[in-house]
Order: C-alpha cells, then structure tokens, then sequence
C-alpha cells in the first residue's frame, strides 16, 4: 500500500500523520520536539506508523474478539515500549552514579537503584493489570519524571542517598535517553504484546498480517517552526501557514477562518471553498501570547501545562491582564499574587489576555465571516476555548466554531495532503 507522510516540527511538539491511497487518515504520532529535531521527526513518523498498523489490524481484532481485545493489545503494545525506555534510563543512571557519589556511598546508591527501578516497572505491570489506566501524559520524559521524583521521595535516605542526589542522576540521563534512537516500533515488541494477551483465536493472525503489511512511503512533506532541520528537499517543504490552512479545511470543509495558537507563534488565516489560503497574520518574532508562554506560566506555578485551564475555570472573578510578555510574566504573576489575589482569578484573566491578543490577528487577516476553525495545542485548553468563544460572540455574534480532538495534528494533515498532491 502506498502511504503519504506529513511531519509538523514545532518547536515544542512534533506531529506525524501518515495517509493511506484515499487520502484517509491510517495513523498519527507525536514526541516532544527535544534537541534533537532530526531525532524528534524520525520518533514521530514510528509512532504514526504504529499507529498505522493498528489501524489495518482493527478490524480483525474486533471481528475476532472484540473492541476491548484490540485495547488491550494496544496497552500491552505500550508497555513493552515503556519497558525498553526504563531500562535504558536505568542504565544511564547505573552508568554515571560512581561520578555522582563518594565511593563510600556507591554500595547504597546501587541498592537504592535497584528498589526504585523495581518499583517503577512494577508499577507499569500494574497499570498494565488494570482495568482502567489513569491519564498521564504521552511523553516518556513527563510521565517518566513524574513517576521518578514520587518514589525517589518516598525512598530517599536525608543522611544517605538523598532525593536531590537521585533527581540529579535523572535530571543527567534523561537527555541522554531522549537524544538516541530505540527500538520502539511495531514489529519490535507486537510479538510480546501478544503474548501478554492471551490471545483468542484470530488476534494473532490479524497482528501478523499488519505487522507484515507494505507500507511504501510514497512521498513526504514537512512543515512547522523547524521545518528547515528535516532531511527533505526544499520542494518537500510547505509553510505552516499553508498546512494549517489545508488541513483544517479537510478537517472541516465549511471553515473559512483557522486561528492556530502554537508554541512559538500565533497564526490567523482565511481559507477559501478548496482551503486555499487566501489572508493571513501571525505575531512577530516575540512569543507573547503563545503555548510558550503558559508553559512559563505553569513553570512559575509549579503546574503542569494541562492543569491551567481546569483551575482558570474556577475563577470567579477574573483579574484584568494588558500584558502577555514572557519576559516580564513571572515577575507580574508573582506580584498578583502578593496582593492576594487568587491564582484562579489570575489565570483567567492571563487566558482572556492569550486571546484578545489572537483575536487581533483575527480581524487584521479578515475577521469572521463563516465557520471558525481553532488548532494546536492551545485549543486543548478549556479555559482558552471558553474565551475565545466569548470574545467571538462579543465581536462577531455567534459562530459556529470546530475543535477537533485532533487539532494538534492539523498542520501534519495538511502536510501529509500536499504529498498525496505531489505523488
């Protein structure tokens, strides 16, 4: 089978969607773009094939045993992945924990290793065990520190090996871990997910027949914030605007309006009947007013990225906010704060603000006439959609406005498409 690739390199996320001969969607990755971009497309464009071959294997799961056959194998699929990146993290430790402590410390060090690895695979078993798995974050480096830093807590001795002592051996192996390839794909650990399963008659065979399924990359285009780092030719690149244009139109073909909040940069654009590009605005080089910017924000919180907008719905009475510099951000939030204003009032307010500022861009590309498409991974904010649907309702009446669970792969859609043109 023919397949089209679009990779979107941002500069916090990489995306990967991988289409079939008809142009439908066979499969979609992600990582955290990392240092390494070279390194992030290629771990994206595996996932996406992963996510490929469980969607020709679908089918003959379920008709074999059941949705919640395909599920499990799913989950046992991603264990055995979880699994490799543990114990090579576990080796990265091992390997600089005699420059890290005394000699006369080295004996506990290891033992203490050695539980606090035992426990983290145990719990992986676990989560794998249970009926239902708690969310946690897709990203090896988020839900692996998490993780880390709980049981490294909880095991720590103050006058031996001590917590910073063992945080500071992760903080070092990490990066090693995330900067070097592993073996993560599908014919690498489909084997042993099965054997984790149990499996009932026909999952095996509807397994082997994906993993030996051809899937030929027929052609590849890539776009986003890095794009320039991909080992494409230059008639392989598209812009982000064009991507995220055409993308969206597939998504949803009455839009005419995508307002895209991205990591580094903001962008508002008019799409005609055949998603073509016919305006658009972004920001400057400042960053102000995009996902980097809530990042700081919950850097200076001490929040995760994801729990922002649940607390910003709780405020009651949301502070007024002119600024959304990043410079200048941690220094006005921590004098809210000393004010005694709440934090929830606070970061209400700092969502209206993100917004006000896209919504200028809005109406210098051309405002809204027509159904209204939001992307990225700021439309996974609550808190930012809530404002964006009142400020549209404030400048432009009601509207009908599309998010799709999707939305973050919006730009490696249109990707993707462009190559199926192209082909």
């Amino acid at each position: 089978m023919k397949t089209f690739v679009g990779i979107d390199l941002g500069s916090t996320t990489t995306k990967a969607v991988v289409l079939d001969e008809e142009g439908a969607v066979l499969g979609r990755g992600i990582t955290n773009s990392r240092s390494n971009y070279d390194l992030a497309a290629e771990v994206a464009r595996t996932e996406a094939f992963v996510s490929a071959r469980f969607s020709l294997l679908r089918a003959g799961v379920e008709r074999a045993a059941g949705p919640a056959a395909l599920d499990r194998l799913l989950r046992a699929f991603r264990l055995e992945q979880r699994l490799v990146q543990w114990a090579r993290l576990r080796q990265w430790i091992e390997a600089s924990a005699p420059r890290a402590a005394p000699a006369s410390l080295q004996s506990a060090l290891a033992a203490t290793l050695e539980e606090l690895f035992a426990r983290l695979v145990a719990e992986e078993e676990e989560r794998f065990r249970g009926d239902e798995a708690a969310d946690r974050s897709d990203f090896f480096r988020d839900a692996a520190g998490s993780a880390y830093a709980r049981v490294a807590q909880e095991i720590a001795d103050p006058r031996g090996v001590t917590c910073d002592l063992l945080i500071g051996l992760y903080d070092h192996s990490i990066i090693a871990v995330e900067n070097e390839p592993l073996d993560l794909g599908f014919p690498n650990h489909i084997r042993a997910a099965l054997a984790r399963c149990e499996g009932a008659p026909g999952v095996a065979e509807a397994a082997q027949a994906a993993a030996s399924a051809d899937l030929e990359i027929a052609a590849s285009v890539g776009t986003g914030y890095g794009r320039a780092r991909l080992p494409f030719p230059k008639e392989q690149i598209r812009s982000e605007i064009l991507c995220h244009g055409l993308g969206a139109h597939a998504m949803f073909p009455a839009t005419r309006t995508v307002l895209d909040i991205g990591g580094q940069d903001t962008k508002a654009i008019q799409v005609d009947g055949d998603g073509l590009v016919t305006s658009f605005q972004m920001n400057d080089r400042c960053a102000a007013g995009c996902g980097r910017y809530l990042g700081y924000i919950a850097d200076e919180m001490n929040m995760g990225l994801h729990e922002l907008g649940p607390l910003a719905l709780e405020s009651r009475a949301p502070v007024r906010i002119n600024s959304t510099c990043t410079v200048f951000a941690g220094a006005e939030l921590r004098e809210r704060l000393s004010l005694g204003e709440r934090r929830e009032d606070i970061l209400a307010g700092l969502h209206r603000a993100v917004i006000l500022r896209a919504m200028s861009l809005v109406a210098r590309s051309g405002g809204i006439a027509d159904e209204f498409t939001f992307t990225g991974g700021v439309a996974k904010n609550p808190a930012a959609v809530l404002a964006l649907r009142n400020l549209v309702a404030e400048n432009y009446g009601e509207r009908r406005i599309n998010i799709s669970a999707d939305s973050i792969y919006t730009g490696a859609l249109g990707a993707a498409l462009f190559a199926r043109r192209a082909a």
